[in-house]
């Protein structure tokens, strides 16, 4: 197998025909794209639609069943990773693959594939500072990764890659965890390399707006099949929606209505201890009025998750007091119950659902000890269980074998679909949502933020933590930023400054 000149030079790859089955499920059926050398070409699907596993048997993880790939315009067989990177292939992916505990000087240094017995780290150390030279990112090479942004881990991963000399680069959502200026630094500086030919990149993401900005060109599929390809140029956002989602009709979000009520979720002071017992939420305080929707935007890791878990009662408060409808707050079910609060927490599978129970039995949990569902609180009504899951699998348009299937045998977005069917079902005076269109495809997307703005206007209080900027600005009615612990921004939506917003959640 002899390897392209991929020292200095971009050069382009190409799958032809590629088909991989799981069993009788085609993930790819016949898929051809081309990605020409120099290019930014974007990849684009919903949920299940092969966008990963495409880019996997690209990288030798999975063995396609037929088809071939090309790299440098020969055809490769690439069994295993170690095989595409020593073509010059690489792939960065959604969630970072660095040490913390290293600095970023060792955490590139040991990720080559051959090391001498004894590392001379002051000869590494100025061999990489020369490497920096000649590269558009600036990162600290002696700090740990642990003390270093987000953005920095992003650049540090990426220059891993070009520094293991790889010329086609994968990047797999790489930007869901960067503030818009960060993001847009990054893809900047990758776009430059692309443009003077030492670069080609495949990015799948989800995100139009980078799309129109960064991509040459793109590839849509649709459900293992190729759905649609062109040139950005020739492209809208709305075209592209279209191809990806098919004849699927998209729920249409109803325009914001109605007036601001009388608070009905009051914050004060809160404190909150992370796993470790280390501060994570810091005397945050905040108010949100019935048919409010307030967004909380930030990076993550800065105490988003903690200060949900304390509202869900998944975590205790360290200090503060939570109010309801003027009420004191402790998270308790029955609680719960009468403010009418409801919840779309992040993973839903994890946190929200039992994999190994049915979709009518997870469609109940709230309500599965009353009636109709129950008589005495505990003789359990199956009919009504049944009957409730066939309405709300039509209401919602889960997509699942039967009401009996068990609801980890679903895709993430009809997980998700489920929870909404069940928190939104009846009514709803507090909604807490948290990321809860991550990773869902554009239908899922379009329905649940839907839902979320029709509980709005019927007068719920709404909090929607958030790490897609554009989601927030889309459904909130005020923006407030965290940031290690602390709310340090707060603005109108329809004023809010996207640069501002940016500044404060990288900490300036």
């Amino acid at each position: 197998m002899s390897a392209p000149a991929h020292d200095q030079a971009a050069f382009g790859v190409e799958a032809i025909g590629v088909t991989k089955r799981f069993g009788e499920f085609a993930a790819l059926d016949d898929v051809s794209v081309k990605v020409a050398p120099g290019t930014f070409h974007a990849l684009l699907g919903e949920n299940g639609a092969g966008k990963s596993t495409l880019v996997k048997c690209i990288m030798g993880y999975y063995q396609a069943d037929s088809g071939s790939v090309l790299v440098g315009g020969r055809e490769q067989e690439i069994s295993n990773p170690r095989a595409a990177h020593a073509l010059g292939l690489g792939m960065v992916y959604q969630h970072f693959t660095l040490v913390p505990a290293m600095t970023v000087t060792e955490n590139l240094v040991l990720a080559r594939d051959e090391l001498p017995p004894v590392i001379d780290w002051k000869r590494e150390t100025k061999a990489l500072e020369a490497f920096l030279a000649r590269m558009p990112f600036r990162v600290p090479l002696g700090a740990k990764v642990s003390a270093i942004s987000a953005g920095e881990r992003q650049k540090c991963e990426i220059l891993k890659q070009l520094y293991l000399r790889r010329r086609f680069l994968i990047l797999d959502e790489p930007t869901s965890v960067l503030t818009p200026g960060e993001a847009d630094e990054v893809l900047g500086m990758l776009r430059q390399m692309v443009v003077a030919g030492e670069l080609t990149i495949l990015m799948i993401t989800h995100k139009f707006r980078e799309v129109m900005a960064f991509a040459d060109e793109v590839t849509i599929l649709r459900r293992g099949k190729l759905a649609g390809q062109g040139r950005v140029a020739d492209l809208t956002p709305d075209a592209m929606a279209r191809t990806m989602i098919g004849a699927e009709e998209l729920t249409v979000q109803p325009a914001r209505t109605g007036e601001f009520g009388a608070p009905r979720v009051d914050i004060e002071k809160l404190e909150a201890l992370d796993d470790a017992g280390q501060p994570a939420v810091r005397n945050v305080s905040l108010s949100i009025r019935g048919g409010e929707i307030v967004g909380v935007a930030g990076v993550s890791g800065n105490g988003q998750r903690q200060l949900i878990e304390v509202l869900a009662g998944q975590r205790e408060p360290a200090g503060g007091a939570i109010h309801m409808h003027g009420e004191r707050y402790f998270a308790s079910r029955d609680e719960m119950r009468r403010h009418k609060l409801s919840l779309l927490p992040e993973e839903p599978l994890k946190n929200a659902c039992v994999a190994r129970m049915s979709v009518a039995d997870n469609l109940t949990f709230r309500e599965f000890d009353v009636a109709p569902f129950a008589r005495g609180g505990w003789w359990l009504n199956r009919n009504g269980f049944r009957l409730n899951a066939e309405r709300n699998i039509e209401r919602y348009r889960i997509k699942t074998r039967s009401e009996a299937t068990p609801i980890g045998e679903l895709s993430g977005g009809n997980v998700q679909r489920a929870v909404l069917a069940r928190e939104l079902g009846g009514a709803v005076e507090i909604l807490i949502a948290a990321n809860p269109c991550f990773g869902l495809d554009f239908a899922a997307v379009a329905q649940i933020h839907a839902e979320i703005m029709a509980a709005r206007n019927r007068g719920a209080a709404v909090l929607l933590v958030s790490e897609d900027l554009d989601e927030l600005l889309e459904l909130a009615d005020r923006v407030v930023v965290m940031f290690n612990g602390q709310l340090v921004y707060e603005a109108r939506a329809s004023e809010a400054d996207l640069t501002e917003i940016g500044r404060h959640m990288a900490g300036h």
